[in-house]
């Protein structure tokens, strides 16, 4: 319950306090005096979007304070999930201010919040119906909530389009690999036919380097056997090296035997004829083991070729040819995983859509079910607020299925017997979307834990009897829960608990606009200016006292 409101620099409102009564609660005023500010400052502190109009002129910044008591058990355990301190005695304090830079400073119970905890916390608290809920009523497509409230939903809806989004996720995906398959399977055809050329080439790294030089090698292979053959012939002919050398040998051997200093010349000799013996054996097998085969050149120049047709395809070197083929792999196999991607995903699309369809028959079901009793209810509530021959009706039409099922569901409306139910906006009046809509929030007060609903000129556009009913509806709804009201009606002034007048003023060139509550004898001279305007005469004062005298009577 609101137990108290403090309003610092909101538009008009330099400073005011409100203290509000358990019950109802009524707020009255000349238009424009200032009683959509308050709604305006208690939509603030609830978190809703505001701005910095809102700050009153030459003020640096405005202030919103909301005390509460007897907070719902809702409402400490969403405190609990913020890891707000709760207070002992089950009160609870939000603020929030404004600056002309745009900032905003919330807080729940002295601990910084943020606007969308404010306003998570706010809607557990206050429920306010204004003119501009009345528009629900001319929206068919906000007509589905109402009977979700009534059925309590939450939960199955909550499934229900959780499992819809991943229906609507796993489409998705499969729709987009669906429409690249074709040219995915054309692409892993074309990566086979290159796989399968890189594969058979068996290329190694350096592979072209080696056969280059190999190339060069075989072009001299005529100088390098001639060369051969002509070193094999100056060491081992008649008349070559080897022989000379040996002759040579043989002769300081000779002179060795008789000059013992020859003897050293005569080893050296003899071993350079060895050497050149050896070296004239091994170039004859270098030149007798020389074969130049032009096949071989002929071979060679083919892989060349191929290695360079592959390099101008794939790759600048092996290298570069290899690193290509691995991403060729990578990619295929990619494209196959896709391909087992789509199975899969096939096969989640099945199942969710058979769990969607079910989770929505479940739904409709239960929308079925709540919208008979809703129909019965609101008829009743109606009925008592003037509106007696009114036909209800909840009219529901299948629809492809949506995040919100396979419902359409629009409220008609038949004023006259006899006269078929038509879309309410084309056939209620402001007066009526009114009381049809304080009989829809009272069968549907007990569907949540809101301490506090605020009504703001729900009485727009009736009199006379009609009123007086949504009076009396607005105190019995008041029994069960707080109700603050801002009316032009004498008839709910007159069932209040407390009673809050809203003025405004100029002084100094400025304007102000403040609140008082009034006791008795002022509720009755404000009763009475609302019934007869300014001009209060005594007559009017005692119809008013009377008023007040009879008011808060049961409702039958």
């Amino acid at each position: 319950m609101l137990i108290g409101l403090k309003i610092e620099n909101i538009a008009v409102i330099e400073s005011a306090e409100l203290n509000f009564e358990s019950g109802l609660n009524v707020m009255t005023g000349e238009t424009g005096a200032g009683k959509s500010i308050i709604i305006d400052a208690i939509n603030a502190v609830r978190g809703e979007r505001t701005s910095r109009e809102l700050i009153r002129d030459g003020a640096d910044d405005a202030k919103v304070y909301a005390s509460f008591s007897d907070i719902s058990p809702e409402t400490e355990a969403l405190l609990d999930d913020m890891g707000i301190e709760k207070m002992p005695d089950k009160t609870l304090v939000l603020s929030r201010s404004m600056n002309n830079a745009g900032r905003n400073s919330c807080r729940i119970n002295g601990c910084p919040a943020t606007v969308s905890a404010l306003r998570e916390i706010g809607s557990a608290l206050i429920d306010i119906h204004g003119q501009h809920d009345n528009q629900a009523l001319l929206s068919p497509e906000k007509h589905c909530g109402f009977i979700d409230k009534l059925a309590e939903n939450d939960a199955l809806r909550a499934e229900y389009k959780q499992t819809f989004s991943r229906l609507i996720s796993v489409k998705k995906e499969l729709d987009a690999l669906y429409d690249t398959r074709d040219e995915k399977a054309s692409r892993l055809s074309y990566l086979n036919f290159q796989i399968d050329e890189i594969s058979a080439a068996d290329i190694r790294i350096g592979e072209r380097e080696e056969l280059s030089k190999e190339k060069e090698f075989l072009s001299h292979s005529g100088k390098v056997k001639k060369a051969l053959e002509k070193a094999y012939s100056a060491l081992s002919a008649e008349d070559g090296l080897v022989a000379g050398i040996e002759e040579c040998a043989e002769s300081v051997e000779e002179a060795a035997k008789y000059y013992d200093d020859a003897e050293n010349a005569s080893r050296n000799i003899r071993g350079l004829f060895y050497e050149l013996s050896d070296c004239s054996a091994e170039i004859r097998k270098l030149a007798e083991g020389f074969d130049y085969s032009p096949e071989r050149m002929s071979q060679i120049d083919e892989r060349l070729d191929f290695l360079y047709r592959l390099s101008m395809k794939y790759g600048s070197d092996e290298a570069g040819i290899l690193e290509k083929y691995e991403k060729m792999l990578e990619e295929k196999a990619s494209i196959e995983v896709s391909d087992d991607r789509i199975s899969e995903l096939e096969t989640q699309l099945f199942a969710l859509s058979d769990e969607v369809k079910n989770l929505s028959a479940k739904l409709t079901e239960s929308r079925m079910k709540a919208a008979a009793k809703f129909e019965k209810d609101v008829a009743a509530e109606l009925s008592y607020l003037d509106m007696p021959k009114v036909r209800f009706v909840v009219d529901r039409k299948p629809t492809p299925l949506s995040s919100r099922g396979a419902d359409g569901i629009e409220f008609l409306l038949s004023a006259n017997p006899g006269q078929e139910p038509k879309p309410i906006a084309k056939t209620a009046s402001g007066g009526e979307l009114s009381r049809i809509m304080l009989a829809i929030k009272n069968v549907l007060s007990d569907k949540d834990s809101v301490g506090t609903m605020i009504f703001d000129e729900i009485d727009t556009g009736v009199s006379g009897s009609a009123a007086e009913k949504i009076a009396l509806k607005l105190y019995e709804v008041s029994k069960g829960r707080q109700v603050i009201c801002v009316t032009h009606l004498a008839r709910i002034a007159a069932q209040a608990d407390a009673h809050f007048k809203i003025e405004k003023s100029v002084r100094n060139d400025k304007t102000y606009t403040d609140v008082r509550c009034l006791d008795n004898e002022s509720r009755a001279y404000e009763i009475a200016r609302i019934t007869a305007g300014d001009a209060v005469t005594a007559l009017q004062l005692d119809s008013a006292k009377e008023m007040l005298k009879n008011s808060h009577r049961e409702v039958k």
